[in-house]
């Protein structure tokens, strides 16, 4: 998206929002997207005449909540989304007064499976990952049914993986990052499975429920919106594995490793080649009946969407963002 044609955009005033009031730049949203919104803030208050935006790591469905609530200042400017906007949202956005809405991807990032490197590195297929995760999956005795899962060891779930207890922390059902690994991941183990996959065609409420629904028996751990408190517990426990954006993998690569995903590793090039399958693109949404009406919205805008931020050679790239 060409920077001028984004500004044009935002440029549409609402008539119930009211200049001053509030003097910086408020996001929410995604905690995938944190670290390089939070760059970019802190950039933008040193280099110029605004106050640094305050960002508020609340995870994609709760910064939707909250964006889509309102206009004025008592709302939020800016929500970042690891995934694109539901319908459902969008209903919200407008029923709820906010009419006018310019989505931007700034960028693609990879979901990785990671462990401390104080272990070995892991293997997987998103079969593996299907297998140990979810909360209910094919009989392992055989036929078309389902049991609840039985997998206690990543051996029993293949043969080829290490005799260790399956213990992963990952984001709540509220984080992109979780709707995305549940689809591409989870969902893409569960069609390896060919009368499962053909669920989808005839009960796809079925479908969804059996591949995307993960475990409640405390192998798999909601570990909240702070990606940062998971990999401080990966270190403590070197036989645990957790899931999160690529940057988190790529800002700490000297405590932890991602694992292999179906034979492909999960680095840059993998990711902007589109060879790594765990991977989703990044969003920011914009209510544009604030800009012009929060100070420093538009430059902000700028400062974000410039080459120096998200291109090729641009500084998030420093920290992760695939441009």
């Amino acid at each position: 998206m060409k920077k001028t044609l984004l500004i044009a955009a935002c440029m549409l005033l609402a008539s119930d929002v009211w200049a001053g009031g509030r003097d910086y730049v408020s996001l929410v949203g995604s905690s995938t997207v944190y670290p390089f919104a939070t760059t970019v803030a802190e950039r933008f208050g040193k280099t110029s005449s605004f106050k640094t935006p305050k960002i508020e790591s609340t995870g994609s469905g709760g910064g939707m909540k909250l964006f889509c609530a309102g206009t004025g200042i008592d709302t939020p400017d800016i929500t970042n989304c690891s995934r694109r906007i539901k319908k459902s949202e969008y209903d919200d956005c407008m029923s709820n007064g906010v009419k006018e809405i310019t989505e931007v991807k700034i960028g693609y990032d990879g979901i990785v499976v990671a462990n401390s490197k104080k272990a070995a590195r892991f293997s997987l297929t998103k079969k593996d990952l299907y297998l140990a995760l979810a909360r209910s999956v094919p009989d392992p005795k055989g036929g078309k049914t389902f049991v609840d899962n039985p997998y206690k060891t990543w051996k029993e779930v293949n043969p080829a993986l290490p005799d260790r207890k399956i213990e992963v922390m990952g984001p709540p059902p509220t984080s992109g990052t979780r709707d995305a690994f549940d689809e591409l991941a989870m969902q893409g183990g569960c069609k390896t499975f060919p009368w499962v996959n053909d669920l989808k065609k005839t009960n796809k409420e079925q479908f969804k429920a059996v591949c995307q629904a993960l475990r409640e028996d405390g192998v798999y751990i909601e570990a909240g919106e702070n990606d940062n408190l998971i990999i401080q517990k990966l270190e403590v426990n070197p036989d645990s594995l957790g899931i999160f954006g690529f940057s988190y993998l790529d800002q700490n690569a000297d405590k932890i490793q991602g694992a292999v995903i179906d034979g492909v590793a999960p680095d840059f090039d993998h990711i902007a080649s589109g060879s790594y399958s765990i991977s989703r693109p990044l969003y920011m949404y914009v209510k544009n009946s604030h800009v012009g009406a929060i100070p420093g919205m538009e430059e902000f805008l700028s400062e974000f969407t410039s080459d120096r931020a998200w291109g090729d050679e641009g500084y998030l790239s420093e920290k992760g963002l695939i441009p």
